[in-house]
């Protein structure tokens, strides 16, 4: 980056900082080494700087030229301030990070960055405030209170997303009834299995749309290395990615890293190893804003137990919650390390800094590794099985505390398997190929469930174990199709005992829809009938703590659960939900994307895609629409393909929602049609392929 752009540091940005506009061009040009974004025809960014410092800029400024509303939304909830910018209907999420301590935490971690981390944080805000000064006419005056942004609101939007939204998620939801979705599919597939003979990864994260789930796709270029791939929203860093060597992605595992204490009180304190120990307390200010702009204020007072903060209270009694991981402030550190890395050793050197709190690992690179790993920080506990640690743990004695975790050698990993491939679509770690690599014997019982619940979930695992076990030589093309595949395994499983059934006792409506699911197709697609009908008859069973006349069995992973415990009940729920569909929908095959859409900015279109739970792959969540239609809400987010070649990776990716969500972007919402058709775009590594497709250049 030339001196004239260089953000050594706030103040002088602020000063020199100047933007000239020439037609489709922006920038200040000064010497062959500077720092720029290639904006392509799909509105991703690929940054090429110089230095790391001029990088992580140019990053936060794309990232606000992008999604600037949503970005300053997101760290002003962080700071636990948003009520104060934007109304009383915030004050819950507020009280909820103010109670969790984030933005404290938030400081915590800036200030424990080690050179040169620390530097290219405040470089990364640097963009993103010279941006919104040069622009202010392109953000909301309403989210420009939260301007100027710093490193603490990077780690405070940090841990509320992967600590709160992703960790502690199901502990929240037993207290707080707080409840959010998120799941994943991944691939990575050996030489052996590949037709070219090359290492390929399926990078398929399935998230809300919005909100800090946002997925913002990019390529860095800089001094080390050249990665591709999506950062959520408002982090300095991509999550899932690949180098010119290597590449991996994640999903969501079945760790449990919080656990919620159950504390007695007693005598303004709680009960605690046979005495009384009392809370540390902090009385916090909320501050919410009217609407003729006046402020209310409200205080509330932050308890903390040994265990970490109370989260709920009732009668005589409190919860407190423990998170694993909020003292590692080393994450950044930890996926720089492993965007520069270029081999499988130098790779898993980063993840054993165990920074990160949770996730699976799936790895692909160059050379033909393929590796899996149950990643994050799994604690040490004395005690319990995994329902045991499910549930709420008595927190009056030191007998359940638990103070560290296990290293990354003590939790599943599997490296190059016989079978050539490895993967997961959130099952435990022991399905993770076949034949077995991981034996839950070697594992503490608190790892992982082997019996997961609701057992209909194995369905897509199973789906997906299916596929790529079934094909020994996939081609890249195949593995597209495979990834947009939506059979329903639950179909299989179940309709062989359901239309037997409607024959011996079924009137002559459950009759008529016993005709629609046998002449269906058994997928998902869009044009699919039967589908609509098939899902409702599910959901209706699957009211039924135990609809399965085989429940799923760790001996039988791949069949298992099978067939209906009450074929003749089952035959009164399909009556039930045919005349529930006849009724909104005006007839038993109504096509599956009549009912589900996929609604963007630019137009609706029909859906192909569903619940996991119904055995699909291809993962979409629906929320309800008018005329009982149902609109996507979620799933499938950033998808991507890549192999690794000889001549280096290539790729295919879509972005449904688009890379863009302000307003007059024309990037928002322009990808959903070509997912709708599952379809993919090329990824444009190489210079000459972006300016071949370039609609926009932004210099500094």
């Amino acid at each position: 980056m030339p001196s004239c752009c260089s953000p050594s540091s706030s103040r002088l940005l602020a000063l020199l900082f100047s933007l000239v506009v020439l037609g489709g061009v922006t920038g200040c040009v000064d010497g062959p080494e500077r720092t720029e974004i290639l904006w392509d025809t799909w509105g991703v960014p690929h940054v090429y700087s110089p230095d790391a410092d001029s990088l992580m800029y140019a990053f936060g400024w794309a990232q606000m030229r992008a999604h600037g509303n949503r970005v300053l939304r997101l760290y002003g909830e962080a700071r636990g301030r948003a009520a104060e910018y934007w109304g009383p209907e915030h004050l819950d999420s507020d009280r909820r990070i103010r109670t969790l301590e984030l933005p404290a935490l938030g400081r915590q971690w800036a200030n424990d960055q080690n050179e040169p981390f620390r530097g290219y944080l405040e470089a990364f805000v640097d963009g993103m405030n010279a941006y919104a000064k040069a622009h202010p006419d392109r953000l909301d005056d309403a989210r420009e209170a939260v301007l100027p942004v710093r490193p603490r609101d990077v780690f405070a939007h940090v841990l509320r997303a992967v600590h709160v939204s992703f960790v502690a998620r199901g502990d929240l939801q037993r207290a707080q009834r707080w409840r959010r979705r998120a799941g994943s599919n991944a691939w990575a597939i050996g030489p052996s299995r590949s037709a070219s003979g090359n290492a390929m990864l399926l990078t398929n994260p399935h998230l809300p749309w919005g909100e800090q789930f946002t997925w913002f796709e990019a390529q860095l270029v800089g001094p080390g290395f050249d990665a591709y791939g999506a950062a959520l929203l408002g982090m300095p860093f991509p999550g899932v990615a690949f180098n010119q060597h290597l590449g991996w992605t994640h999903t969501v595992n079945t760790i449990d890293a919080s656990d919620l204490y159950r504390l007695r009180l007693v005598d303004g304190g709680y009960a605690w190893n046979g005495g009384t120990r009392p809370f540390n307390t902090d009385t916090t200010v909320l501050r919410a804003k009217r609407d003729d702009g006046s402020m209310r204020t409200d205080t509330m007072v932050v308890r903390r137990s040994v265990h970490g903060p109370v989260v709920a209270r009732r009668g005589d009694e409190a919860l407190a919650l423990r998170i694993a991981g909020l003292s590692q402030s080393g994450l950044f550190e930890q996926y720089w390390r492993m965007l520069q890395a270029t081999t499988l050793s130098q790779f898993e050197a980063a993840l054993r800094r165990l920074q990160m709190p949770m996730f699976n690992v799936v790895y692909a690179d160059e050379d033909g590794h393929i590796l899996y790993h149950f990643g994050g920080r799994v604690p040490k506990r004395d005690r319990g099985d995994w329902a045991y640690w499910q549930g709420v743990v008595p927190g009056d004695t030191s007998a359940t505390l638990w103070n560290s975790v296990h290293a990354y050698e003590e939790l599943p990993r599997v490296v190059d398997p016989p079978s050539g491939w490895v993967q997961n679509a959130n099952d435990p770690p022991f399905t993770s190929t076949f034949p077995r690599r991981v034996d839950p014997s070697e594992f503490p019982d608190y790892l992982a469930p082997q019996v997961p619940r609701p057992a209909a979930r194995m369905f897509r695992p199973q789906r997906s174990i299916g596929m790529v076990a079934g094909d020994s030589s996939i081609t890249f093309a195949e593995l597209q199709a495979y990834k947009n595949d939506t059979r329903m395994l639950a179909a299989d499983r179940l309709l062989d005992d359901l239309l037997p059934a409607v024959q011996e006792h079924g009137d002559d409506r459950a009759q008529r829809a016993a005709e629609v699911l046998a002449d269906w197709d058994r997928t998902a697609d869009a044009e699919s009938q039967g589908s609509v009908l098939f899902a409702y008859w599910l959901r209706g069973i699957m009211e039924d703590e135990s609809p399965f006349a085989t429940p799923y069995q760790p001996g039988a992973p791949r069949t298992t659960p099978d067939s209906l415990a009450n074929p003749k009940a089952a035959v009164q729920t399909l009556a039930q939900v045919a005349r529930k569909v006849e009724s909104r929908h005006d007839s038993l095959d109504v096509p599956w994307g009549a009912v589900h859409r996929l609604v963007g900015p630019n137009g609706s279109y029909p859906a192909s895609g569903g619940n996991g739970l119904f055995g699909l792959f291809r993962v979409l969540w629906f929320g309800e629409m008018e005329q009982g239609r149902r609109r996507a809400t979620g799933g499938d987010s950033y998808v991507a393909l890549t192999e690794f070649t000889e001549d280096g990776p290539r790729a295919r990716a879509v972005l449904p929602y688009g890379n863009a969500s302000q307003p007059g972007s024309p990037h928002r919402g322009d990808q959903l049609e070509m997912y709708a058709e599952k379809r993919m775009r090329p990824v444009w590594l190489h210079r000459d392929s972006i300016r071949a497709h370039l609609e926009r250049r932004t210099t500094f």
